[in-house]
């Protein structure tokens, strides 16, 4: 039996991965089993477009350190460090109203994003770290008793996000809006710069602490809408809480494509190992 058929034989029954999926994780495992050892923990960054399969991806990654490597990792999610809606609405008094909907650049709790990789990175082996977690269809951060938490130092710190490792030199300056929701509500590019600014300010901080960068193509936007909608239902399964339509997930990426295009274009030079998703979830490796 092959490594990633013996990955995907690890996994609970039903866990939404195939073959080739399980052959990217092994390959960004074994990158990163290579890393030069040092006292801390190294760190992975993923990223992709939303529905590019980069959060399926990571927790095979996670179980291949673990499996073929002997390095327990510690999973978090970019999402999880959105700011909550407080934070949120009042930047949107403050700075812009777009900066209410969660996303780009500047929604991001970095500070906590920093001491959470110190506390990591550092603990000493009975160390509680607690992890943030957000809720999705409420749009808020979890109330601090619902985070989970990680024992000890982990062997390696897996970071999965859709902007993870961009850069604001990545990102083409200002010359007009490029939807329609820039045309409607950001005609001079105010909330672009203040995004922009922040990009530029605290996140490197944590950007500059990955040790391996994996990115995840996806074909087009329409693709990033399409597998935004089935997220919006696989959320608010056996829930009655609202979900987004289509027409609410448009406008809603549109607030990421700028950067999302921006992604796309930098990461052929920027990621250590690039990878192309099909349509039918298979992943191709592009560069390495």
């Amino acid at each position: 039996m092959s490594a990633p058929e013996e990955l995907l034989a690890a996994l609970p029954r039903g866990y939404p991965a195939n073959l080739s999926s399980a052959e990217a994780a092994c390959l960004i495992a074994e990158r990163a089993a290579r890393l030069p050892a040092t006292e801390l923990p190294p760190v992975i960054g993923i990223n992709g477009a939303q529905g590019s399969g980069k959060s399926t991806i990571t927790v095979l990654v996670g179980e291949a350190l673990r499996l073929f490597h002997g390095m327990e990792a510690v999973q978090l999610s970019l999402d999880d460090f959105y700011y909550g809606k407080p934070r949120r609405l009042d930047l949107a008094q403050k700075v812009h109203p777009l900066c209410e909907t969660r996303g780009v650049p500047g929604t991001h709790d970095v500070r906590l994003m920093v001491e959470t990789f110190a506390a990591l990175r550092h603990a000493g082996p009975g160390d509680l770290t607690p992890l943030p977690a957000f809720d999705k269809l409420a749009d808020d951060r979890c109330p601090r008793e619902e985070w989970g938490s990680f024992t000890g130092r982990p062997g390696a710190i897996l970071f999965e996000g859709w902007c993870v490792g961009l850069r604001a030199e990545d990102v083409p300056s200002w010359t007009g809006p490029i939807n329609a929701l820039e045309a409607e509500e950001d005609p001079q590019g105010i909330w672009f710069r203040w995004s922009m600014a922040e990009l530029a300010g605290e996140y490197p901080a944590i950007w500059d602490q990955i040790g391996l960068l994996a990115s995840i193509e996806v074909p087009d936007l329409e693709t990033v809408i399409a597998s935004r909608l089935l997220q919006e239902e696989g959320l608010a399964k056996d829930s009655d809480r609202p979900r987004m339509d289509r027409d609410a997930v448009i406008r809603f990426v549109q607030h990421y494509e700028r950067f999302t295009r921006a992604l796309w274009d930098a990461m052929p030079r920027r990621a250590d190992l690039l990878f192309r998703r099909t349509p039918d979830f298979g992943f191709t490796l592009v560069s390495r």
